[in-house]
């Protein structure tokens, strides 16, 4: 069973998005970008770094460059259950 977002953040998980440049590989002179993202732990980056060697051996486009950041979106202290709706309209 996957894992849910909200698990994930209160395990510590925060949204890692990470930018890509790569070589095309037909024209070895022009660079494209892919914009990656996931739930992820800091400061190791286990899936980030993951996808980075997946890329590595998978997909000719070679790496010019990774840019990436962090946020952590939720800690464990910082969820609390609230009760009640609001309805509008």
């Amino acid at each position: 069973m996957e894992t849910s977002e909200t698990e994930l953040m209160l395990k510590g998980y925060g949204l890692t998005m990470a930018e890509f440049t790569y070589h095309m590989p037909d024209y070895a002179h022009v660079l494209n970008t892919f914009v990656w993202q996931d739930y992820d732990l800091m400061p190791d980056h286990p899936r980030l770094f993951k996808f980075i060697e997946f890329w590595q051996q998978e997909i000719d486009g070679a790496l010019h460059s990774v840019r990436f950041t962090h946020r952590r979106q939720l800690a464990p202290g910082d969820w609390r259950s609230v009760v009640g709706e609001f309805y509008l309209n």
